[in-house]
């Protein structure tokens, strides 16, 4: 039985996962869940008492594996300003990626606090990382320029699921362009 529900609960994970991909939060609903799963509607309650919980779960599931793979391409370089570089391409190439698509959908909509605390802890982790990569740089203000180069990434990933201007590709270099030559200072 525990196996079940597990695997009910992965499935509506998954539908929330679509469902935000698609249409941001405003798409995700009890009704469009217990669709998608085949589910009925009072099934979703007893799995999740809000669309927040969902959210919550969401984040706690998706948000860690998400940084881990950003995190892990940091590792790999053997420079500050590779770190930097990494830190930029990976977001970038996840964009295309439902779990990515989903984090940036629940980023961009009220949460609740608890969501709130884990989706900040997790990318809190990431913003170390860039600010370490910065300190190495020499930056004087490090968290200033975390913030920063994080808003070009933003508004990269913006750009990229717009679909309508430039390749991805060209957008992702473009960033990476301007990050680095930013960090150099």
């Amino acid at each position: 039985m525990a196996e079940h529900r597990s695997m009910q609960r992965g499935a509506l994970l998954d539908a929330a996962r679509s469902l935000l991909s698609e249409g941001g939060t405003e798409a995700l609903t009890f009704p469009a869940l217990a669709e998608r799963t085949g589910l009925a509607r009072s099934s979703v309650y007893e799995y999740f008492r809000s669309r927040a919980a969902v959210v919550e779960e969401l984040c706690e599931v998706d948000f860690p594996v998400w940084a881990a793979e950003v995190s892990a391409a940091m590792e790999k370089a053997e420079s500050a300003e590779g770190k930097v570089e990494a830190y930029v391409r990976r977001q970038l190439a996840l964009v295309g990626d439902r779990r990515h698509r989903a984090v940036v959908a629940i980023s961009a909509s009220e949460l609740d606090a608890g969501a709130r605390e884990k989706i900040r802890a997790a990318h809190g982790g990431l913003i170390a990382m860039i600010v370490e990569a910065l300190e190495e740089l020499g930056h004087e203000q490090p968290r200033m320029a975390a913030m920063l180069l994080q808003g070009i990434v933003d508004a990269a990933v913006r750009r990229i699921e717009l679909g309508v201007a430039e390749q991805p590709e060209a957008i992702t270099e473009a960033a990476v362009a301007m990050a680095l030559r930013g960090v150099r200072g």
